[in-house]
């Protein structure tokens, strides 16, 4: 879980940077990115969770 907060904490950055600053706008797409990876990752990560395997004899 923590690997998921700091990811964002970083596309928040990295969005905000490249939002602000003029000639930086790769930065936000960057961040866009990362945010979408994360978002997947989560996703993922809690899908499986859920399912539970079944030993078939």
């Amino acid at each position: 879980m923590s690997l998921f907060l700091f990811l964002i904490l970083v596309a928040l950055v990295l969005g905000i940077i490249g939002f602000a600053v003029e000639g930086l706008f790769f930065l936000l797409v960057i961040g866009a990115v990362v945010l979408v990876a994360d978002l997947v990752y989560v996703a993922m990560r809690f899908g499986r969770r859920g399912r539970k395997h079944r030993v078939r004899r």
